[in-house]
């Protein structure tokens, strides 16, 4: 069995994410996917809350698992049988970054391939941060992101920015 894992953050998860999602699922027999905390980041949406956000937004993809973990993706990987890893690419600048992290994970766990999926044009700009910006000042994210998404976000920031 091919078991693939799509990691990040996911905060909040865009239609971009669910588009890399819908096409790798069709690569792999069973596609984790899975949010994280990241050290560098403050989260707008708890572990949980993420989580949630996610199985709405992928329901519709039957060989779809969502879950969380900590740690070392890596381990992570090797403890739940994952063979590939998937990372969807906007631009350039995710390539040579995502680029290294790749050869670092090649590194630590040779039998485990990193595959890059590009974004359809369609998604290209979004990014979780612009979306929790765009909703903060009160943007319209309707379309950007999953249904739950926007439903949650505009309960987050209700009170900030009245119309």
């Amino acid at each position: 069995m091919r078991i693939g894992i799509c990691p990040g953050s996911f905060d909040p998860v865009t239609n971009g994410h669910v588009d890399i999602f819908e096409r790798s699922s069709c690569l792999v027999d069973k596609l984790i996917i899975a949010t994280f905390e990241n050290p560098v980041k403050k989260p707008l949406f708890t572990m949980a809350e993420r989580e949630d956000l996610l199985q709405q937004a992928v329901q519709h993809i039957p060989n779809a698992e969502v879950t969380s973990f900590q740690g070392l993706l890596n381990e992570y990987a090797v403890e739940r049988g994952v063979t590939v890893i998937i990372r969807g690419l906007r631009a350039v600048t995710d390539f040579e970054y995502e680029f290294q992290r790749a050869l670092l994970m090649k590194h630590l766990e040779p039998d485990i391939e990193t595959v890059f999926i590009m974004t359809k044009t369609d998604y290209s700009y979004l990014s979780s941060s612009g979306i929790r910006e765009l909703a903060c000042f009160g943007g319209e994210v309707d379309g950007l992101v999953p249904d739950a998404v926007a439903r949650r976000l505009k309960e987050k920031f209700k009170d900030k920015y009245q119309v």
